[in-house]
């Protein structure tokens, strides 16, 4: 019959016909690390950008304090430009080292592309640990004007580290909003795969209904010509 030959080769269909398309891409991207360095570029583009913009302003503001220094002075911006100087180079050697271990493709596991890649898992973490720094630095700053005897020095010192405290909790506020973000939009996919799995395994099952589903004048026709078999046998 042509509806129990459709039904068995629907049944003997192979089941990657019926996959996911976001698995599909995951199983096509496991055959090709490569590209696992340039996945979600929108989010790479704003990590590395976020990243370059606070590199130039720790580094400016680190060696604007350090040129500036004289002998009234000394203690705080020597300490206050180094530490500045210190977090700007740590920012840049990670990129540097997600470049080059990116050319030299040495890496091939998944978590590691993950975390090691521009806008991956370890982008957040570290721009969160600098602004904390820098929050630091302009508290220290603060305590230290508020408790300093020197007029003109402890003005500076109040104007830098409010600045400091300033542009810490800005980078603070940011990982967190940045954060938030990332993680709604994950749930938002992870609901619209469950939809489609959901829409996919009931277009299956109306299918299969519909293979399932005999009308009376079949029922009465299989009839008619099993007796007119049995009775030519006969």
């Amino acid at each position: 019959m042509p509806e129990m030959e459709t039904l068995y080769y629907s049944m003997r269909r192979p089941p990657s016909l019926y996959l996911d398309p976001f698995e599909t891409q995951q199983h096509i991207l496991q055959d090709h690390v490569q590209f696992w360095w340039f996945r979600e570029p929108r989010k790479s583009l704003i990590c590395y950008c976020a990243s370059v913009a606070l590199i130039m302003g720790l580094g400016l503001g680190g060696v604007g304090l350090l040129s500036t220094t004289n002998s009234l002075s000394v203690e705080w911006r020597l300490g206050v430009g180094t530490t500045l100087c210190l977090l700007a180079l740590a920012l840049l050697l990670k990129q540097l080292l997600s470049s080059a271990i990116q050319d030299m493709n040495c890496v091939h596991s998944r978590r590691q592309i993950e975390q090691l890649r521009s806008g991956g898992r370890a982008d957040p973490p570290l721009i969160f640990a600098v602004g904390l720094s820098v929050i630091l630095c302009g508290t220290v700053l603060l305590c230290v004007a508020t408790a300093g005897s020197r007029s003109h020095d402890s003005r500076e010192m109040l104007v830098s580290g409010a600045a400091l405290m300033a542009a810490g909790g800005g980078m603070g506020l940011a990982v967190v909003g940045y954060s938030v973000m990332t993680y709604l939009k994950r749930r938002r996919e992870q609901r619209m795969r469950r939809r489609l799995r959901i829409s996919r395994a009931r277009r299956l099952g109306s299918q299969a209904v519909r293979v399932f589903s005999v009308s009376p004048r079949q029922m009465s026709q299989i009839r008619r010509d099993t007796s007119t078999s049995r009775t030519s046998l006969i």
